[in-house]
């Protein structure tokens, strides 16, 4: 049974479910490109990181936290991907200010939040309503979700955790 998560009146996908596909304009290493999520799994593991916004400092730290630690999730043959509901000149914006990262910033804009309902984590009310909840699904090359977990706004997702996951599988 797919779960409903506070402030989203949408399902959230689970483990076992397809991934559903996507194509977003993206930054990566400061440049714009296109990030379609299908081309990407075949090549290797995906770490769908969703956050709320671009200049909240908790995003700040957790996108920061993901390239320190790059390396890391390069070993298991995994890609970072954050994704965000703000325009891509506001991300490219931020990631100049705050980066530069060497993994995709996708940009959910437009149409506003699209992905984001697709995964069941847009905020529809409550705090933050408009942005994404802070969410992580590991997506196998198979195009499958293999882990999922969303997180509360305040709480920054633990790195270990996640590349926990990523040597599970």
């Amino acid at each position: 049974m797919r779960g409903v998560f506070p402030g989203s009146h949408l399902a959230v996908p689970q483990v076992g479910d397809a991934a559903p596909d996507f194509d977003l304009p993206a930054l990566i290493g400061g440049v714009k490109k296109r990030f379609h999520l299908s081309e990407q799994c075949a090549k290797k593991t995906l770490v769908l990181a969703f956050y709320p916004l671009n200049w909240e400092p908790l995003s700040a730290n957790q996108m920061v936290q993901y390239q320190m630690e790059r390396e890391k999730f390069t070993e298991p043959h995994a890609e970072v991907v954050g994704i965000s509901v703000d325009s891509i000149m506001n991300t490219s914006a931020w990631e100049r200010e705050i980066g530069p990262f060497d993994y995709p910033l996708c940009s959910d804009f437009w149409p506003h939040g699209e992905v984001s309902r697709k995964y069941g984590v847009f905020r529809e009310q409550e705090a933050y309503a408009g942005a994404s909840e802070r969410a992580i699904f590991i997506v196998n090359r198979r195009g499958t979700i293999v882990f999922r977990k969303i997180y509360e706004l305040h709480q920054v997702p633990a790195i270990g955790e996640t590349l926990d996951a990523l040597r599970r599988l």
